[in-house]
């Protein structure tokens, strides 16, 4: 029995069997990991309630064949009860732990960035400092840069002349020039595109002091960049309160 121990925030669960659950995790030092939770199911399990969603634990877990198993599991911070209160809170977070699985994908490759931007972005969701929609869309936008995606804001995506662009083009990365411009491009407010390199920079002063139509434009801009290059939906942004 190969035992490990590492820490890691729970992505989501799904039941297996009559007591048991898998148990899908971003882990610090390991990256993402799929294992079960033994019993977890039952009223007097031991550490079930430690395993839902939204929650940073610490775990001892050994190597299975095809699915690793918790052996040990103590909350370091659960973030659930900050934000299941709320609704646009709650759903933020959501579409975060949905995000962080797909961007990662590959099991058990170490994605320490990955994980730190999620605890942190869980933490300022749950303090409730800034508005739930650009705390989703910072890390969002920095969930792909840290993948290689980050959007092109103050170059041509294609020749990379800098300058203030009026086009973006989710296809061809970001901004794009008057020569550049492909067919489909949008002509985002210069406000908007401010916001997103503030929110792609954690400038959170201008970003707190855009108003409601900047935040909705660039909210369609990230989700549409996001779902372009993950190349699979993520459903729970359909929840998420833009108006």
């Amino acid at each position: 029995m190969s035992l490990y121990r590492d820490e890691g925030v729970v992505l989501r669960n799904q039941k297996l069997g009559e007591a048991d659950r898998i148990v899908t995790l971003l882990t610090r030092r390991t990256g993402l990991v799929r294992a079960v939770g033994k019993g977890v199911r039952r009223t007097k399990s031991r550490f079930g309630a430690r395993l839902e969603p939204c929650t940073h634990v610490d775990l001892q877990l050994h190597t299975g064949r095809t699915l690793d198993v918790i052996t040990q599991a103590e909350t370091v911070r659960s973030y659930g009860a900050a934000v299941v209160s709320d609704y646009s809170r709650y759903t933020a977070a959501t579409a975060m732990l949905e995000t962080a699985e797909k961007i990662v994908a590959v099991e058990k490759d170490p994605a320490l960035r990955q994980f730190l931007l999620l605890i942190g972005a869980l933490r300022t969701l749950g303090e409730g400092s800034h508005d739930s929609r650009l705390v989703l869309d910072a890390y969002l936008l920095r969930s792909l840069a840290v993948a290689g995606y980050a959007p092109a804001l103050t170059e041509c995506a294609r020749c990379g002349s800098r300058g203030e662009h009026r086009a973006f083009a989710v296809h061809a990365g970001g901004m794009v020039c008057s020569v550049c411009r492909p067919h489909g491009s949008t002509h985002p407010a210069p406000d908007t595109l401010r916001l997103m390199s503030a929110l792609l920079g954690g400038d959170w002063d201008s970003a707190d002091a855009s108003d409601g139509r900047q935040r909705s434009e660039c909210s369609g801009l990230v989700a549409a960049y996001l779902q372009w290059h993950l190349e699979n939906g993520i459903r729970s942004l359909r929840h998420v309160e833009r108006s």
